[in-house]
């Protein structure tokens, strides 16, 4: 199959979150399969043209009444045999820094507009190289609009007619929704408004019309699936998925064993399999040094690596006088290490627990190196998440013989099996309800384990090692899924 990627972020080109992760991952995987793969996406600021190939000639895209003219750039994705990325360039849109927002302007007002010429260029960039695909698969709201014009605009052109969309959530939580002023840059007629899916409440919605248009719809696990048809998860979309349960699948992401297995991770200081599970204790010294923390094998160090968000239950331990990092960090004998990014508040916070707390350490930004290390070196990760659509920590921990402790909800219901203090199974510790008095409580029964049930802490962390999360499961199910989309193509 000839299948178009359209997305906000790749990696290694732009990333927010797992987002980026699963579109280039899935991409190789799929190319491994035998389908002819390809990438479209904006060039940001920070993706310089120095490192690009440009294509012959401008493209021009029609957005409503407004023409517009951009450039194509191209390169070939990291880690494929040749999968063509190419980049939609214009200037005024995506040369700034910031997908969708900075930390001072987190949401763009022209979002509508620049995400409208991103939707509008894939299909002008398939005319434009005389390739048309079977699949155009769109991620997240920020592409959503793509098959809303396929099924409303481009479909009524014969090169498009046999061509499928695919739709996948990776966030519920983050729609798109803009002031209806905006519709006429979407370029479709205004009885589409409606029948589209775009109406809400007087603005418009991305993430609903692409749920409303799309033919097939996916999102990163089974578990988030299911509890996206619930009110508490749904986000008000959930009536929609309901309706369309059919035509919904989870299908759970998977993770970068290349880049991501102690075996073989040259971001680490010293490699370790299931078999050789005892070096790991060189890369916790590493850790705790680096950090500035006691270099201490017996004592439980306990990682987290986040988005400063609400959604990653950050009140729930760090919000002053009500959560309970330092209640942990005060009343039991561990030791916690905090890589993150995002809410002003919180990174205050962690910054004065810093300087309370002589067995809490925290990085404020991102670092790809620390992160490899706080994986191989915690002996713990925790993820207290309200939601967890996929997750992709709890994956990496495991993978690396760090035991989760995570919320049962979305993807980590799907990957982490709760400890059995009786006969030692399970691959973590997973508790319901989201309160800072169940976080404490769950991350004390790791603790009495780590000090009580050392045999079935380390026969839980092999167990781990060995489980297999790889992408090449996940592509063989998004097989299915297109052929399902290309059967009932939806006009």
């Amino acid at each position: 199959m000839k299948i178009l990627m359209v997305t906000a972020e790749a990696v290694p080109f732009a990333k927010t979150g797992g987002l980026a992760d699963a579109v280039s991952a899935l991409s190789i995987e799929l190319e491994k399969l035998g389908h002819d793969v390809r990438i479209v996406m904006p060039r940001y600021y920070k993706i310089p043209r120095s490192n690009l190939k440009i294509l012959d000639g401008p493209m021009c895209v029609h957005c409503g009444s407004e023409e517009i003219w951009t450039a194509v750039y191209t390169s070939v994705l990291t880690g494929s045999k040749n999968i063509p990325v190419y980049f939609i360039d214009h200037e005024q849109s995506f040369g700034r820094d910031g997908i969708y927002g900075t930390h001072q302007d987190p949401d763009f007002s022209d979002n509508p507009r620049r995400f409208s010429i991103l939707c509008h260029s894939a299909f002008q960039l398939s005319r434009k190289l005389g390739w048309y695909p079977d699949i155009i698969h769109a991620h997240d709201w920020s592409a959503a609009l793509a098959p809303v014009l396929l099924k409303f605009n481009e479909r009524y052109h014969s090169e498009f007619e046999n061509t499928a969309s695919i739709f996948t959530i990776h966030n519920l939580g983050y729609q798109g929704i803009y002031g209806k002023n905006n519709y006429p840059l979407l370029g479709l007629d205004w009885c589409h408004f409606y029948s589209a899916g775009f109406e809400d409440y007087d603005n418009i919605n991305f993430l609903k019309a692409g749920l409303v248009s799309s033919d097939m719809l996916t999102t990163v696990s089974p578990t988030y699936a299911k509890e996206i048809q619930c009110s508490e998860y749904g986000f008000r979309m959930d009536g929609i998925l309901r309706n369309r349960a059919g035509d919904l699948e989870g299908i759970l992401n998977g993770v970068d064993t290349m880049v991501w297995n102690p075996s073989k991770d040259k971001k680490i200081p010293v490699k370790y399999s299931a078999s050789s599970i005892e070096k790991k204790k060189e890369n916790k010294a590493a850790l705790q040094e680096q950090m500035g923390l006691e270099v201490n094998p017996d004592i439980p160090l306990f990682g987290i690596i986040t988005r400063l968000a609400d959604q990653k239950g950050v009140s729930e331990l760090f919000a002053p006088s009500y959560g309970c990092a330092y209640r942990m960090c005060t009343e039991m004998r561990l030791q916690l290490v905090v890589l993150g990014s995002g809410e002003q508040w919180c990174e205050n916070e962690l910054n004065a627990l810093q300087t309370k707390l002589p067995n809490f350490k925290a990085y404020i930004g991102y670092n790809d190196a620390l992160s490899h290390l706080i994986e191989a070196g915690s002996d713990f990760f925790l993820m207290p998440s309200r939601y967890e659509p996929c997750g992709l920590n709890q994956m990496y921990s495991l993978l690396y013989g760090t035991l989760p402790i995570v919320r049962n909800t979305g993807g980590l219901a799907d990957t982490v099996i709760n400890y059995n203090e009786t006969t030692g199974k399970g691959t973590g510790f997973v508790f319901n309800d989201l309160t800072p008095n169940s976080i404490f409580d769950t991350v004390g029964w790791s603790v009495y384990a780590w000090y009580n049930k050392p045999e079935h802490i380390k026969a839980m962390k092999i167990r781990g090692m060995k489980q297999k999360f790889g992408w090449n499961v996940s592509a063989e199910k998004y097989e299915d899924v297109y052929k399902r989309a290309l059967s009932k193509i939806r006009f």
